[in-house]
Order: structure tokens, then C-alpha cells, then sequence
């Protein structure tokens, strides 16, 4: 490409990027999509950065961040393209003249998926400081033509996410939130439009910083993430003359309280960012290629293709109270069971009658919980004598008030505000910025991991200290946290550097800390906490959407009064996803134990496909009380499918299946085997018509293309 083209274009085979360069020499993103779309129209567009600094504001007042002065007045340098392996790059140099801002934004694409990635660096090479107050990570104002009707048919989803009911998508009209302005005068935008923020260091309490658009006839759609780690973040997704935009970011000054002084040759790098786009098939076919891309962009790990089988004492089960005592039968029977990793959650640590909450952080087994020479090396000894590796809970980011770890850091080790350490929930909460509170922690892990054995751990984060953190004067909290949240990923990065094999999952008071920056690093995500197997339904089937299905861990926590009904319906909750198995099974009957082992063995089965399935949702995202829910990950040869009928619902539903529309099937009964579950399929209308003649239940299919009878 040569840099004194006026347009330029930058892709492959499944994208394309057209950019044009003014008159002025400020660049503009006129199209995202498939190489072969022809556009119909020219399309408006935004900068392809916007900033806020002290002094330097919008154009248009508002609740929105686009339309910048500073991002008006980038300027064009130089672009380049490159290929790395699988991934092709564009890096595009922009400069403001008047200011002495510096952009670089770099384009990334993995081969052969629709997904786009992007960060920005600014670098500042005037004379004077710039006081930043908000810098885009990517901005595309090009999602739609301009046109109005395109507007009309466009809907907008977001996920609603809060512990015990995680990702929760919703859906609707752009024009509700986006209306049709009409009037003597026609500025070509509002004022405000659909935005969502994340606040604290539960980056996805309230939301997750997900988002996606789809044209309601077409089927025309895309979807984003924030990938970040922290709460600071916000979307908004807009009309901008006629034409829908999305523009993401990290933490702001409006909504964060964020401000970073620039000063001259210093430099600041946003958050990453990505989209997906997907030219037909809906919010399904946004999904599939997001999950492609989450594979894609992830750090390679050797469970994401083993998937083994997780028990974990906690879930209705030892529930944080485990002993040397309860945990040896419990041992057997998850090995019995079919169980492949035993983690000992919360409370190993813990000596003191009710107050281990505000005295953690030495993270040192308790003798009254596993007494006799060898303390809790007993049971570990006794997990890795059943065949299974062993693993323990940490929530290594806390140290409790009363811990004696309290005394021994320093101020400067924990969070502050004002020159005050910050205490929530009897708390204290570590900057992994400071030496000392990394070293600590690593100092942990090499004992738990390295002389200890431990191959798997659970993280958990289970308090919100506010605002952030400041490290020194003129600090804001929020600079502070985004500081905080990368030197946590890179705290991660070196646990899985020296421990190639370790598997760590992460989880915040279930799904709270339920982001791609995270996940890009960790091998499981918890998906909640919730205790009640009918309204975890909803919750598993919608995971695919915010985590890939090997990524998923699903509780499967039989209780010993369920009936086979619930027992085979919370063991389906997790077959499509990862096996978190809990529960007293040394107290179920011999159908319910029968039945988990069943669930095991099927799950062991087909968990080969798994890490190269893609899903959808045959009855579309699933509503929080929907009667029916049904999801379905497949492959080029195989779909799997799971449906779950909760009380009050019909005891048929139609499944629409498009991507199998047109073929001749067999849908073989996998799981539970004892089942009355009947199926019909129709090639015509792609719909599988499934009867559960009870309610609650749940069954999984296996869907294979059959070849036509030559005779």
C-alpha cells in the first residue's frame, strides 16, 4: 500500500477495511465487512480515534464521546500492513498538528474470521502536558448505511449480569433508545442514545462489556468486547448522521473519574478492544465468529483441548467447610465417579470459628481442618492416589484487616485513597503494581504449586473497593486501578509462565470479573453461584455468548433429594459447557448416582468437539423465565444439543436448527438414557420437534447428517 493513496483497503479473505483519506488528510473507516459486499451507498464515519483532553472537548455537548475536537484534527501519517503467522496486522500513524498528539492504531485480524481487534497509543510530541480524559479503543461508524430505514430495523443487545443471574441478554428496537429526530432543524444525531459503563474492579457487575447490533431482516449483525480487566470501561452504540456507530473505551473521566496526564514524550495505550461481523444468520452467527476469535486471540493452554472433569467441594456441598474427615469418602466417590481434578474450595485455610473472613491472606492450611502429621498433604496425597490432580481455592487479591499480613506489607503494597489504605467488607485489597505485593503472592503460588503439587487454582475475587487506588499525588483511582489491572494480567502471566501446566480458573462471587482480558489468559471461567439447578438453566445456556464452551465450568451439584428429573437436569446444565462437578454423591440413591456417572461418561465422549464447536440457540437467547431453553454447539459434522423444559411449559417445542435446514437427520439420544424424550425433524422448516413429557427436565442430543438410501 503506499501512503500518498487518498483511500486504502486492508483485509482477507473473511474482512475488509476501506479507508478514505480527505482532503485534510484526516482518515475515516468507510466500510467493515466481507470482501465480495458491494456498498450501496458512501458511508459516513467517524475519526478513527476520538480523545478528550482538558481544553480540548466535543463538538456536540452531551452524554456521548464522539465527535472530538482533538480526534477531528488527527491527521494521516503513514500505514503499513504486516503478517504475523496467523495474523495480519495494520498499524495507521495519525498527528495532530496543532497539539503534537500522536496516534498509532493497530488493526489486528486473525486469518480466515471476521473479528477485528484493535489498541491505540497516543504519544504526546508537543511542548505542553495533555490532561487525557477519555481515548477510544476502537471506533467503527460505519455499521450501518445511511439511511434511515437501515436505523428502523436495527436492534441493539446487551447482557444484564449480576451474581446468581449471570448473562442475561436483552434485546431491543435502536429507535427506543435512538429515536427519529424531526424538526425545522435536522443536526443529524441526538444528544444521547444507548451507552453502558462498568464501574470497580468487578468489571462485569451490572453488565457484561459485551454488546452487538443485528439487522432484524437481513440478519446482518455484529458484536464487541471490551477486553479489560478492571470496571473501568463504556459502549455506547448511536445514530451518527443517519448511520449506526459503536465506539468502545476504557475507563473515562465523565464515568470513571480517569484522568492521565500526557506529558511531552510520554505515551498511554488503551484498553484492546474487539468486533465481530457476521453478513447474515443473526446474533447466532456474531457468536459463532466471536467464540472463533476468543480461540484465536487466547493464550494456548493444553486444557482448552483436554477438557477434564472438575469436582469441587464447594457448591451444595462442603460449602467453604472442608476436613480431612469429609473430604477422604468424598474423594472416592468423585474418583468413582469419573472426576479428573478434586479442588478443596474456601476454608482450607481457615482455624478460627466464623472469623476467617477478615483474617485471610497467608493463604496456610488450617491443623484444626486436617489434623495428624501430615495436615492437609493427606488429602492431597489421597487425590493424586484416586488417579486425579489436585487443586485449591486462593483469593490472592484480599488480605483481610486482621490478617497478620496486614502489618507485615506495606501501606504502599495495598490500595489507598487520600493517603488512607481502603478497607471494604473487612478487606484490604493489594496494588500489584508494588514489589512487595507481588512477591507475596508469588511466594504463595511457588509454595502451593511448586513444592506442593497443587495443579490447579481457583481464584476468586470476592470484594469491590471502589473507585481504584492512588499510588502518589495527582494520581486519579481510576488511573490508579487501570495501573492495578495490568500489573495483574502480568502477575497471571507469569504464574503460566513458570507453570506451564498449572490450570487456573477464574471467578469473582461467581461471574462478576466475567471478561476476555481474563479469559485470554485463564483456562475457566466460573459462570455463577447459583444454587438453584432450574435457574442455573438460563445461565449456561447464555455462557457461549460471553466464553467459549471448553472455558465455561457449569456446576453440576446433585442434591440427595432431587428426583432423576432434577438429577439429570442439573448434570445437562454443564454437558455443552465444563463439568464442575459437587454434591454429597456418597448420599444419593442408586438412580442418581447412576445418573451422574452416566452424565460423565457421555460428557467424556463427546468433549473432543467441544473446543471446535460454535453455538447458537435454537430458540433464541434464552430469557431469564423462558418455559423452554435449548442451545446447540456444532461442528461441520456434528451439532449437539440441549434442552431443558421447566415447569409450566408446553411439553413440545420446535427447535429451529438453520444450519441443518434442508437435511436429512438423526437425532440420537445421549443423555439421560432412561428418557421418554421423543424427536421429529422437519428439513423443510430446519425445526427438530422435541417432546419432555415431564417437567423440570432436560436431555442432550447428538445430530448427524444422514446419507440418502441409494436404492
Amino acid at each position: 500500500m503506499e501512503n500518498e493513496q487518498r483511500s486504502f483497503r486492508w483485509g482477507h479473505e473473511a474482512l475488509r477495511l476501506d479507508f478514505v483519506v480527505g482532503d485534510d488528510r484526516s482518515p475515516r473507516l468507510t466500510h467493515l465487512g466481507l470482501p465480495g459486499e458491494v456498498d450501496s451507498a458512501a458511508r459516513p464515519s467517524l475519526p478513527l480515534v476520538e480523545v478528550t483532553a482538558a481544553g480540548h472537548g466535543r463538538d456536540w455537548s452531551g452524554s456521548r464521546l464522539v465527535g472530538t475536537g482533538l480526534g477531528a484534527r488527527l491527521r494521516h501519517r503513514a500505514h503499513h500492513a504486516t503478517r504475523d503467522g496467523d495474523w495480519h496486522t495494520l498499524t495507521v500513524h495519525l498527528h495532530d498538528p496543532e497539539t503534537g498528539l500522536a496516534a498509532e492504531v493497530v488493526y489486528r485480524s486473525p486469518d480466515g474470521v471476521p473479528a477485528l481487534r484493535s489498541e491505540v497509543t497516543l504519544r504526546n510530541e508537543g511542548q505542553a502536558t495533555l490532561h487525557l480524559e477519555s481515548v477510544s479503543s476502537l471506533v467503527v461508524g460505519c455499521l450501518t448505511p445511511p439511511d434511515p430505514a437501515a436505523l428502523d430495523a436495527a436492534d441493539v443487545l446487551w447482557a444484564e449480569n449480576d451474581w446468581l443471574a449471570e448473562c442475561r441478554w436483552q434485546r431491543r428496537p435502536m429507535r427506543r433508545s435512538t429515536p427519529a429526530l424531526s424538526g425545522r432543524v435536522t443536526y443529524g444525531h441526538g444528544k444521547a442514545g444507548f451507552a453502558l459503563t462498568g464501574q470497580g474492579t468487578w468489571s462485569t457487575c451490572g453488565h457484561l462489556p459485551m454488546g452487538a447490533l443485528t439487522d432484524r431482516h437481513s440478519g446482518r449483525s455484529w458484536a464487541w468486547q471490551i477486553e479489560h480487566n478492571g470496571g473501568g470501561w463504556r459502549w455506547e452504540c448511536q445514530e451518527h448522521e443517519q448511520a449506526a456507530y459503536v465506539a468502545l473505551f476504557g475507563p473515562t473521566d465523565t464515568h470513571h473519574g480517569w484522568r492521565h496526564p500526557l506529558e511531552p514524550g510520554a505515551a498511554f495505550r488503551t484498553v484492546p478492544a474487539s468486533l465481530v461481523y457476521a453478513a447474515d444468520g443473526g446474533p447466532d452467527a456474531a457468536f459463532s465468529a466471536l467464540t472463533r476469535y476468543r480461540r484465536a486471540q487466547r493464550r494456548p493452554h493444553t486444557d482448552h483441548q483436554r477438557l477434564p472433569v472438575i469436582f469441587n467441594d464447594y457448591m451444595n456441598c462442603l460449602m467453604g467447610d472442608p476436613t480431612t474427615d469429609k473430604l477422604l469418602p468424598l474423594i472416592d466417590a468423585a474418583a468413582d465417579a469419573g472426576a479428573e481434578y478434586f479442588v478443596i474450595d474456601a476454608g482450607w485455610y481457615d482455624d478460627d470459628d466464623g472469623g476467617w473472613w477478615s483474617t485471610v491472606g497467608a493463604w496456610e492450611p488450617a491443623a484444626s481442618r486436617f489434623p495428624g502429621e501430615k495436615g492437609i498433604h493427606e488429602v492431597l496425597d489421597r487425590i493424586r492416589e484416586r488417579g486425579m490432580v489436585p487443586g485449591l481455592w486462593l483469593e490472592p487479591e484480599v488480605i483481610g484487616v486482621h490478617s497478620p499480613m496486614a502489618k507485615t506489607l506495606p501501606d504502599e503494597a495495598f490500595f489507598r485513597r487520600d493517603g488512607v489504605r481502603v478497607a471494604e467488607v473487612g478487606r484490604h485489597h493489594l496494588d500489584l503494581r508494588h514489589p512487595a505485593a507481588r512477591a507475596h503472592l508469588d511466594r504463595v503460588v511457588d509454595r502451593l504449586v511448586g513444592e506442593w503439587g497443587v495443579g490447579y487454582l481457583k481464584l476468586d475475587h470476592n470484594i469491590d473497593p471502589g473507585s481504584g487506588t492512588s499510588a502518589h499525588p495527582g494520581e486519579t483511582p481510576a488511573a490508579g486501578l487501570l495501573g492495578h489491572n495490568r500489573a495483574h494480567l502480568d502477575w497471571l502471566d507469569g504464574i503460566l509462565d513458570r507453570y506451564p501446566h498449572l490450570v487456573v480458573e477464574n471467578c469473582s462471587s461467581g461471574g462478576m470479573r466475567w471478561d476476555h482480558a481474563l479469559l485470554s489468559r485463564l483456562q475457566l471461567q466460573s459462570t455463577s453461584d447459583q444454587q438453584n439447578l432450574q435457574l442455573y438453566a438460563p445461565i449456561a445456556a447464555s455462557a457461549p455468548t460471553a466464553v467459549t464452551p471448553e472455558q465455561g465450568a457449569v456446576w453440576a451439584y446433585p442434591l440427595p433429594e432431587d428426583s432423576p428429573d432434577e438429577v439429570a437436569f442439573t448434570m445437562a446444565n454443564a454437558l455443552l459447557g465444563r463439568i464442575h462437578l459437587s454434591g454429597h454423591l456418597l448420599e444419593l440413591g442408586p438412580e442418581g448416582r447412576a445418573l451422574v456417572h452416566e452424565a460423565v461418561a457421555v460428557y467424556k465422549a463427546v468433549r473432543a468437539d467441544l473446543p471446535r464447536a460454535v453455538p447458537c440457540w435454537p430458540l433464541g437467547l434464552p430469557d431469564w423465565d423462558a418455559p423452554w431453553i435449548a442451545l446447540a454447539l456444532h461442528t461441520p459434522a456434528t451439532t449437539y444439543l440441549t434442552a431443558w423444559r421447566r415447569p409450566g411449559a408446553d411439553p413440545s417445542a420446535a427447535l429451529h436448527l438453520a444450519h441443518l435446514r434442508g437435511s436429512d437427520l438423526r437425532a440420537e439420544l445421549l443423555y439421560p438414557s432412561t428418557s421418554q424424550a421423543a424427536a421429529t425433524w422437519n428439513p423443510d422448516t430446519g425445526d427438530l420437534s422435541v417432546t419432555l413429557p415431564t417437567a423440570p427436565s432436560a436431555v442432550m442430543f447428538r445430530i448427524t447428517r444422514t446419507e440418502p438410501d441409494a436404492s
